[in-house]
């Protein structure tokens, strides 16, 4: 059962909250929101938790038996466990990561009479498109990672389908940046920080992206539904083009003229030369012909079921843009200025 506009809400000061993966970017932030309003939680990661190490327990979603301790008196789910990157080899972990953790998540949700999981998938399962998509698709993953997801979606699906009293909520983010991050837009900003950003093609093409801070609220809100499927697409809009948000990057590190721009076909045949120099000897470089071809492409999605649900964004992008330039790179210009360069871009 699909629910559009759900009416049916619990409290939350009761749930006993089960975070997978929240020791990475988005669990830490979405834990801080729990700590602060004094709501129970775990973390079960890979990783030992840095923020929250008391409440961490070591467990791994591709096998199954761990997820035994840490599902006992859990009474929700959220499963933010991943592997997300372009280059990650072999290809396989993405499977084994996102669908066979699936269904280890769903076998350990029966098993402990959970019946609310809530998981982030990704804006990854409807690939390229021209024009913005909602939450119907169409579907055309590129990748590995984007057909993984699908694939987890549709493991998740059929375990709420199984009784009409489980709650599973589906969020797909756009590109999560933030204070911390080492993402795709991090990446973006670092670049223009140190003087090695190039910009491909003319900057026209608009990106959807999502500041962790506005997720990891709206991902406390969606815990409250009640039972049936919701799916949201997340995003913090309204949409900026590349080239307003270097512009504004770059007002904000204080640095003066324009970057420098190279065309996108010249910008291609480097990325691919470096992908055959990466299979050949495994290394990883920062340049790819699948992430040129990422940087050029509109990557807009519609976020309207997030409004509907009454969620309103504690920061607005371009605060959530100016808090993260200023915490890695210490910017120049002043908070006030650098917001008003934006408003008027």
């Amino acid at each position: 059962m699909m629910v559009d506009s759900p009416k049916q809400r619990y409290s939350i000061s009761h749930l006993s909250a089960l975070v997978l993966g929240g020791s990475g970017f988005i669990g830490t932030r979405l834990a801080q929101l729990f700590a602060e309003k004094r709501l129970p939680f775990r973390i079960g990661d890979l990783r030992k938790s840095e923020a929250f190490p008391d409440r961490w327990t070591w467990c791994d979603v591709r096998k199954r038996e761990t997820l035994n301790d840490v599902t006992r008196n859990a009474a929700v789910i959220v499963n933010l466990a991943a592997v997300h990157r372009d280059d990650v080899r072999p290809l396989s972990l993405y499977r084994e990561t996102n669908v066979d953790g699936a269904t280890n998540v769903c076998a350990a949700a029966r098993d402990a009479g959970i019946q609310k999981i809530i998981f982030t998938s990704s804006v990854a399962v409807y690939g390229f498109h021209p024009t913005p998509v909602d939450e119907k698709g169409p579907f055309a993953p590129f990748n590995e990672y984007g057909r993984t997801k699908l694939e987890a979606e549709a493991v998740y699906r059929a375990w709420a389908d199984e009784d009409p009293s489980r709650a599973l909520v589906i969020v797909r983010p756009t590109a999560v940046f933030g204070e911390g991050n080492r993402g795709n837009v991090y990446n973006l900003l670092h670049q223009i920080a140190v003087g090695r950003f190039f910009m491909v093609g003319d900057g026209k093409n608009r990106k959807s992206i999502a500041y962790v801070g506005n997720l990891a609220q709206f991902l406390l809100q969606v815990l409250a539904l009640g039972p049936g499927t919701h799916v949201f697409n997340y995003v913090d809009q309204p949409d900026m083009d590349t080239r307003t948000l270097v512009e504004f990057a770059r007002y904000t590190l204080g640095l003066s003229g324009s970057a420098i721009r190279i065309p996108k076909i010249a910008a291609l045949a480097s990325g691919s030369l470096l992908d055959g120099v990466s299979r050949m000897t495994g290394r990883t470089f920062p340049m790819s012909a699948i992430r040129v071809r990422k940087f050029c492409a509109n990557s807009q999605f519609l976020a309207n079921r997030v409004a509907q649900s009454g969620f309103v964004p504690p920061f607005t992008l371009r605060e959530g843009l100016d808090r993260t330039i200023r915490f890695e790179f210490r910017a120049k210009a002043p908070a006030s200025r650098a917001a008003a360069a934006v408003d008027h871009a």
